[in-house]
């Protein structure tokens, strides 16, 4: 059984059609769906939209896979009675499938257990763990469509990592995303256990996913040059909010928000006082002369706000001014994908720059509890995977111990 999307060749925007061609008796059927879409919007190899990440075209993308799985049950069903699906019948079929607002889940699907386990976990996780597990919900869904099936949580083997697997590589996903979306299965699977489902998660040997360790900061030598830089006034305020996040040590989602009325003084100390978005901690943070010095040229203030597609490419401009050209290699986003490239450090640049330079630079420097008070992490585990573990000042430190430890042992006159 092999279904084909294509487009008619009238009008600008364009119906899309369906080709099924039934492999064992030789029929074929070719049929106009009430979807729609523009050529340029149109991904002829994959049959299907080229975007299928922006809003309307992710909808219109689970549409198309869901008509393949649709198609494919009727078409089953009427040959397991040795019977021919007519065309009127597989035409309502695939305008029932359009007209669904949401799509219906069996109870003992993978998807229905995804999702249940997903609002039993909403109250309880912040809203960025809570998307990031809806992105395993729809990378599954999609599965779905690659594979034309509509998964049960008992078919869930080594036969399906194995799909799973192709399926990643084929789509061009990292193997980070791969193996965390593997191991949210296993997640799945145990949830489902508590549940009195038996599963085969105690027969899944999942390796953990490689991880590129590089991590990019900017170096206190670099925030340095980076202070020195002249900038146009129409980047003087993400200049501004590129220091005060590498000496902060905050998300854009925290640092962004900073005001005035959030400054408190103890013992003579300026602080600043917040409570985290991501995790709900409060945080009373003293301020870093350098974060300082930016609300003395403010007149007290934190500058303006800019919104993070505007701060993103902003701070790159100013690192590429700032003249960090060096080429060095870490993952990067390149169209819809992530990819470990090697590319000159200012391209690299993004908002999350700051808090991994501030757990880097002041690493070692000062006791790691105090510095997780600041971070807001709860665990040194967490901590530690924001450092940049080739920080070039921490190796010269190092070498500088071992040659003054060496010569000073040299010194020593040698016992006879």
């Amino acid at each position: 059984m092999t279904f084909t999307f294509f487009l008619s060749e009238q009008e600008f925007l364009k119906n899309i059609y369906i080709k099924v061609n039934e492999l064992g008796n030789g029929l074929t059927y070719t049929l106009k769906t009430p979807l729609k879409i523009t050529k340029k919007d149109w991904d002829a190899d994959k049959q299907r939209p080229i975007n299928i990440y922006l809003k309307k075209y992710k909808l219109l993308n689970i549409k198309l896979n869901n008509i393949k799985k649709h198609l494919l049950e009727l078409l089953e069903e009427k040959k397991h009675l040795s019977k021919y699906a007519k065309q009127k019948e597989i035409l309502k079929k695939i305008k029932e499938v359009c007209l669904q607002q949401e799509t219906t889940l069996p109870k003992n699907s993978l998807l229905h257990y995804m999702q249940w386990y997903i609002d039993t976990r909403k109250e309880l996780i912040c809203h960025s763990t809570y998307k990031r597990y809806k992105v395993f919900y729809r990378l599954f869904e999609r599965f779905e469509g690659f594979i034309i099936k509509q998964l049960t949580i008992t078919e869930i083997n080594s036969s399906f990592i194995k799909k799973f697997l192709k399926f990643g590589a084929q789509e061009e996903y990292s193997e980070n995303t791969i193996y965390r979306s593997i191991h949210f299965i296993k997640t799945i699977l145990n949830f489902a256990e508590r549940q009195g489902i038996r599963t085969a998660v105690r027969e899944l040997d999942i390796r953990r996913e490689k991880q590129h360790k590089e991590v990019v900061t900017l170096s206190e030598q670099e925030l340095v040059t980076v202070r020195k830089t002249k900038v146009n006034p129409g980047l003087q305020a993400a200049k501004s909010w590129l220091l005060v996040s590498c000496y902060t040590g905050q998300r854009f989602s925290d640092f962004m928000g900073f005001s005035k009325k959030q400054l408190t003084t103890i013992n003579n100390k300026l602080c600043i006082s917040f409570i985290q978005q991501k995790t709900q901690k409060k945080i009373l943070l003293p301020l870093h002369p350098v974060v300082l010095k930016v609300l003395e040229n403010n007149n007290g203030n934190f500058p303006r706000r800019l919104d993070i597609n505007e701060y993103n490419e902003q701070i790159k401009v100013i690192a590429k001014l700032a003249n960090l050209t060096k080429r060095i290699k870490a993952n990067k986003r390149l169209g819809y994908r992530s990819r470990y490239v090697e590319t000159e450090k200012w391209e690299l640049i993004s908002s999350h720059i700051g808090r991994r330079s501030f757990a880097t630079n002041f690493y070692g420097k000062i006791p790691t509890p105090l510095l997780m008070s600041a971070t807001g992490h709860s665990t040194e585990q967490m901590f530690l995977k924001y450092i940049n573990p080739i920080d070039e000042t921490r190796i010269e430190t190092l070498s500088n111990y071992f040659n003054e430890i060496h010569a000073n042992l040299i010194k020593k006159p040698v016992q006879v």
